[in-house]
């Protein structure tokens, strides 16, 4: 499975694995999946850690470079047909940064593992959910 983590996944899996359900933890850890991260999310922990609701033990620029060296992901780049996905997207709330991502999983054909109750009732994409069970 090709898999796109969606922003609080991502720290999650390396801060805070519990907050995974085992189903989560399995494809994550499977060497068969590929881990896909948008750049928009990049963008989203910079501002997480900003105001402080991500907790780090290094300042953001260091973490990031130690958590790309030590769980490398391939990058889901921003591209103006990403853009332009995003602009077609009817999603029940207006956050621009689900519209990118949710526009990202649909071009690079990859399904969102996500805790983010509004985009799993969205059914816009495939989605792996991080519910418990």
């Amino acid at each position: 499975m090709r898999l796109l983590l969606d922003t609080h996944i991502w720290p999650w899996s390396l801060l805070e694995p519990e907050k995974l359900s085992r189903r989560v933890v399995n494809a994550l850890e499977s060497p068969a999946n590929e881990l896909w991260l948008s750049p928009v999310s990049t963008w989203e922990f910079f501002l997480l850690a900003r105001k402080k609701r991500i907790i780090l033990d290094a300042d953001p620029d260091e973490w990031l470079k130690k958590a790309t060296a030590t769980a490398p992901l391939r990058e889901a780049t921003f591209t103006q047909q990403v853009a332009i996905e995003s602009g077609k997207l009817t999603l029940p709330h207006k956050d621009p940064a689900d519209h990118f991502i949710v526009a990202t999983a649909r071009v690079f054909d990859l399904t969102l593992v996500t805790a983010d109750e509004r985009l799993l009732e969205s059914r816009a994409i495939r989605m792996l959910s991080n519910r418990p069970g």
